[in-house]
């Protein structure tokens, strides 16, 4: 089994790319989220790979970082209804910290705006893989939040935030991580408003 890739870019399109290795030229399937940053053609790159082998068929699944590969592989593995196509587009949709989020949060309307993903899939999601998030990163999954004496926090204001955001433009991962710096910097008690003007400012 691959789990591991170095060689030099080939060919590269938004969810495929070919990798040179020692001369012999591997296909990739890869989310967005890798392709945006793996290196033009011609540069190295190094990549974490997940191999599926099935008797008519093999794919390799590549991706910039080990954890985005761990957790393919957990959606894939532990989730029953999704494959690798929708793995792929979950984590195009979003990065890995965001996903933590909503499943630590139980935020199924957050996993419900990934490709594929029904209201009923994030909930299955939430409870095949929650005791596995917690266990890995627990409360500091999101450490400005999880704190909070509010429980209504995660599902309010950091929620509100980031759509508000969406709304005027940014990408879900954009808003996401500018949402979660704002909250950091103000704390607990800041209104949704001051942390919006803060994220928009960031």
């Amino acid at each position: 089994m691959i789990a591991y890739l170095k060689g030099t870019v080939l060919e590269a399109t938004p969810l495929e790319m070919v990798l040179d290795v020692q001369g012999v030229g591997y296909v990739l399937h890869m989310p967005v989220t890798t392709a945006e940053k793996i290196p033009g053609i011609g540069e190295p790159c190094e990549l974490f790979i997940h191999s599926v082998y099935r008797e008519d068929s093999a794919a390799l699944y590549a991706f910039i970082h080990r954890e985005d590969r761990d957790f393919f592989r957990l959606l894939i593995e532990k989730v029953s209804g999704i494959g690798p196509r929708i793995a792929l587009s979950i984590l195009s949709k979003m990065s890995v910290s965001l996903l933590q989020k909503a499943i630590y949060n139980q935020d199924t309307s957050l996993l419900s705006q990934c490709p594929g993903i029904g209201k009923k899939t994030a909930e299955r999601l939430i409870i095949e893989l929650k005791d596995k998030v917690v266990h890995s990163t627990g409360p500091s999954v999101n450490p400005d939040i999880s704190t909070q004496t509010n429980s209504d926090y995660p599902s309010s204001k950091y929620q509100d935030a980031v759509s508000s955001l969406m709304t005027l433009g940014y990408k879900l991962p954009d808003a996401d991580k500018r949402v979660s710096r704002a909250i950091r910097n103000l704390g607990s008690e800041t209104s949704t408003e001051s942390i919006i003007k803060e994220a928009l400012g960031a």
